[in-house]
Order: structure tokens, then C-alpha cells, then sequence
């Protein structure tokens, strides 16, 4: 069995690199070099330090060993798939910006780097001044096809692609994109007459453009055109927002084949409360089949298409969104599959995570589907009660296990940031009253969930129960306000500024 994963972009010369000092290693009897040839390579199965065999350990033989390490049969197969992930590597969020530049080649990058989503930089004002560009600089439209797709450029993408259709498929500009990948992470939105970017998608996939087209971010993360196109992530609509023309979009590149299978966009979809893309996607065939395009492509193993909606029925079920819940039950084959396991979700059940967190209606909905019954501790009880804001549960089980109040608080320290983060403001005082900690140090805070969230009602109730609007999380080292400027809660934030000491700098 593999013991490790590949580093995020892998570098082969490092690897040649490890394997030499390895094989040195081993030659010597050092320990670790002699277990991993004892463990990964047959012809040296249960071999010992100080065995005489070690001085002969040639550097394939350490090669084969250190590729089976990584899942790997063999070291011509691991330098393969590290050479097809280097060439299919982009790192869009590290590309400059801000350099000043006036004319040529140089301009079109900068515009094309400012105008497209890049999920590690983005940030509205990136937008804003590339529209700035463009009007500055309207040559820029039509300089490429790849400006042409940015910005919706129709009739000069339309005789570009007629001339040569084989620009459709053409990498080119800051990030060595296709085309229609700076089509799909555009966002300038552009409604000038003449400017659509839907009807250049069109050209493009008409002209033999890949519905597929994608590119791993980071050499880990696979981001398609339809990723693209319905946008959001980790930093939320507002910092990732999807296309202008999402819905249709990812309708035409479904119709053009795109995999529904797309485990990176419906990653970033978990968090909206908008099933619109979700309800696209089963329409598709998401959850049908056996591999996912890309996953072929890297000759790697992936979540299966049954996998994926498995995992989406989790999350749903964690976070009480019901509708999304009652959508997904009639495609999910196996209620209490555990889809890709995420460790976050520690290998509960959709029906577990609900009654876990407090989502009745959500557990009701998959107890009638026929998932199967929840047993729960006398903690996971107490869990559970105080998640759903039940007073007169929480009191009984408090009568009938002493202990287990301490118990909770002991195993379950962040659960007032839980509470939080589902918005629960009843819970909140529940678990301040049992002795939670609503300040804690060394992560963030139930009021930075809540800031997030723009939840004024639940901020404000947690400033009654006595949170401090100044403490600064580890991760981003931001104040709740900073939290609440960088997600434009307005309202919220004004609030908070009214509270605090400082300007809280956004994360």
C-alpha cells in the first residue's frame, strides 16, 4: 500500500534526487532507506540492517521502491504521470500584477490576469481595474482570441475562427489557457453591444474548443471550463463569483459533453445555499457512470461518480440544507455511503451528521428515505440537543449522565463555533451557559463565523453573551470586522467598527 502522497507540483529532478541519496542511504544500513526497501520492493522483502545484500542496492532498485511508495508500480509510471502533471499544471494566483505597462504583449497578459478569477488572488477590485484597461485600451478586445473570449468579442472571434478554427484549441496568454478557459473565469461582464460571451463559447465549441477544457491548479486540483462557470469557493461569492451567463454556460458546455462529474465545481458550490447548479448537473448525469473524465486523463484514482453525490449528500445533511438533502436522496444509491470520507466529517453517515448537528428536518427526510437508524452516546446526545437549541433535552440528559456536560466540553471545544457557523443563536446560549468558551485563542471565534455568515441578529447576540469583537484569528490574523468588510456584510460591519479598537483588516 502506498504510505505518502505526491508533493503539490511535483518536481522529477527532486525525486531522481531523493532516490540517489536513498540509495546511499540504504548502502550504509540507515534505517529508514532500509525500510522502505523492505516494504516496496519485492526482491528485498523483510531485509535487514547490516544485511549483505545492501551494498548492492542499485539505484533502480531504490527507484522502484520509492515509485510503489507513492501508488506507483513502477518508476517509468511515476515519471509519466509527474511529466503529465507538470505539463498540465497552472498557477494562475501567482502570476504578477500591478507592473505598469503601456503597449503590446505585456498589456494583454496584464488585462487577461486581471480580468479572470484565479482562486488564490481574487478580489473584486482586480476586476474593476481591468475594465479600467479596457476601456483605456479597447484595442485589447480583439488582440487575441484568447481577449476575444475574456471579453465576449463576437464578431472578430467569429472571423478569427472562420479563417482557423484550430485557434479554438490554442494555449496562449499569462496562464497557457485555452481559450475557453478564459472565456469560462472571465468576469468583466460585458454588455456592450457586440460583446457576448456566451455566443463566442458557442464559436469556440463549435470550432472543435473542448467542452473538458481544464488545468490542474497547484498540481493537485483539476478546474474546467465549467468550474469556471460557476465560480464561488472557499471565499465566497463575493471573491469568486459565478459567470455572468453561469447557468447557461455550464448548459453549453454540458451539451457539448462536459463531464457533470466535476468534483472541483461542486467543491465550490458547498457553501452556497443556490441549487441551481446542482439540479444542472443531475439533469446531466452526475452520480452516473464509473471515472470522471479528468481523473482518465492523469491515469489517477478519483472519488467515483456515485462517490461525489455521496459526499454532497454529506455535507448537505451537516449543514441542514434540506432541499439540497431532498434533492440528492432519489440519486444516491446508498444512503449511508461515506463518499470520499473526509476526515472533517469523521466517518459519519448523511443521517449521522444530520442528527449530530441538530438538523431535524434534514434527519427526518433520510430516516423516511430508509437510511439507517442513528445510535448516539450520551455526549453525542447532549452534541445533538444543544446544536438544535433543545433546553428541556439538554437539561435530561444532564440529569441522567452526570459528567457528560464536561465530557462535551472536553471533546468538543469548538462546538460553540459550530453552532455559528449553522447560525444558531439559541445554541450559542445553550453552550454558554454550559461553560463553552465563546473566545477561544488559538483559532477563530464564534463571532468571526457569524461576521462571515453577515448574520447581524446572531453577532449581535453573541456580543450580548459576551464575545470580543477584538480578537484576531491565527489563519488570516483579521478581526470579526475584518471578516465582515471581506465578505461586504455593509451593515454588519459598521456595526462592529462601532465596537472595536482598531481598523480589523480584512483576512
Amino acid at each position: 500500500m502506498p504510505t505518502r502522497s505526491l508533493p503539490a507540483n511535483p518536481d522529477l529532478d527532486q525525486l531522481k534526487s531523493l532516490a540517489k541519496t536513498l540509495q546511499r542511504l540504504a548502502r550504509n544500513g540507515e534505517a529508514g532507506a532500509v525500510e522502505l526497501l523492505s516494504e516496496f520492493h519485492p526482491r528485498f522483502v523483510g531485509l535487514a540492517a547490516g544485511a549483505p545484500e545492501l551494498g548492492a542496492v542499485r539505484r533502480a532498485d531504490v527507484q522502484l521502491a520509492l515509485a510503489r511508495s507513492y501508488g506507483f508500480s513502477s518508476w517509468p509510471k511515476l515519471r509519466a504521470h509527474v511529466e503529465t502533471i507538470n505539463r498540465l499544471t497552472r498557477n494562475p494566483h501567482r502570476q504578477p500584477v500591478g507592473e505598469t505597462v503601456t503597449d503590446g504583449p505585456e498589456l494583454v497578459n496584464e488585462f487577461l490576469r486581471l480580468a479572470c478569477l484565479t482562486y488564490g488572488a481574487d478580489d473584486p477590485s482586480r476586476i474593476e481595474r481591468a475594465r479600467v484597461l479596457l476601456a483605456e485600451h479597447p484595442e485589447l478586445a480583439t488582440a487575441t482570441i484568447h481577449t476575444m473570449a475574456a471579453v465576449g468579442e463576437v464578431s472578430a472571434a467569429r472571423a478569427l475562427l472562420d479563417a482557423d478554427p484550430r485557434q479554438a484549441r490554442v494555449e496562449g496568454g499569462p496562464h497557457r489557457w485555452e481559450p475557453l478557459l478564459y472565456l469560462a473565469y472571465s468576469r468583466l461582464d460585458s454588455t456592450a453591444p457586440g460583446h457576448s460571451t456566451l455566443e463566442v463559447a458557442r464559436l469556440l465549441l463549435d470550432a472543435g474548443a473542448d467542452p473538458d477544457a481544464g488545468f490542474l491548479w497547484e498540481g493537485e486540483c483539476v478546474f474546467t471550463a465549467l468550474t469556471g462557470a460557476f465560480g464561488e469557493g472557499e471565499g465566497g461569492r463575493h471573491v469568486s463569483p459565478p459567470h455572468q451567463h453561469e447557468t447557461e454556460l455550464a448548459r453549453l458546455l454540458l451539451d457539448a459533453g462536459a463531464d457533470p462529474n466535476d468534483s472541483q465545481a461542486l467543491y465550490n458550490r458547498t457553501w452556497s445555499r443556490d441549487d441551481r447548479h446542482l439540479e444542472l448537473l443531475l439533469d446531466y448525469g452526475l452520480g452516473q457512470g464509473t471515472r470522471p473524465v479528468w481523473p482518465a486523463r492523469l491515469g489517477l484514482d478519483h472519488p467515483t461518480p456515485q462517490q461525489l453525490v455521496e459526499e454532497q449528500l454529506r455535507w448537505a445533511a451537516e449543514a441542514g440544507r434540506t432541499s439540497r438533502v431532498r434533492l440528492l436522496i432519489p440519486r444516491v444509491d446508498d444512503l449511508d455511503g461515506l463518499g470520499t470520507n473526509h476526515p472533517l466529517t469523521e466517518g459519519h453517515t448523511a443521517l449521522e451528521l444530520a442528527v449530530l448537528h441538530g438538523n431535524t428536518e434534514t434527519a427526518e427526510l433520510l430516516a423516511r428515505a430508509g437510511a439507517r437508524p442513528v445510535t448516539l452516546t450520551p455526549v453525542e446526545e447532549l452534541r445533538a440537543a444543544c446544536l438544535r437549541g433543545d433546553r428541556a433535552a439538554v437539561k435530561a440528559i444532564a440529569a441522567r449522565h452526570p459528567g457528560v456536560v464536561a465530557q462535551l466540553r472536553d471533546g468538543h471545544p469548538d462546538l460553540a463555533g459550530a453552532a455559528a457557523g449553522l447560525g444558531r443563536l439559541e445554541a450559542l446560549r445553550l453552550l454558554a451557559g454550559l461553560g463553552f468558551d465563546l473566545n477561544p485563542t488559538g483559532c477563530r471565534t464564534p463571532l468571526h463565523e457569524a461576521a462571515w455568515l453577515g448574520d447581524l441578529d446572531l453577532v449581535r447576540g453573541l456580543i450580548e453573551l459576551g464575545a470580543d469583537p477584538n480578537l484576531i484569528d491565527p489563519e488570516h490574523h483579521s478581526t470579526p470586522l475584518g471578516w465582515a468588510r471581506y465578505a461586504r456584510h455593509t451593515e454588519l460591519a459598521a456595526y462592529l467598527a462601532s465596537l472595536t479598537d482598531e481598523a480589523g483588516a480584512e483576512p
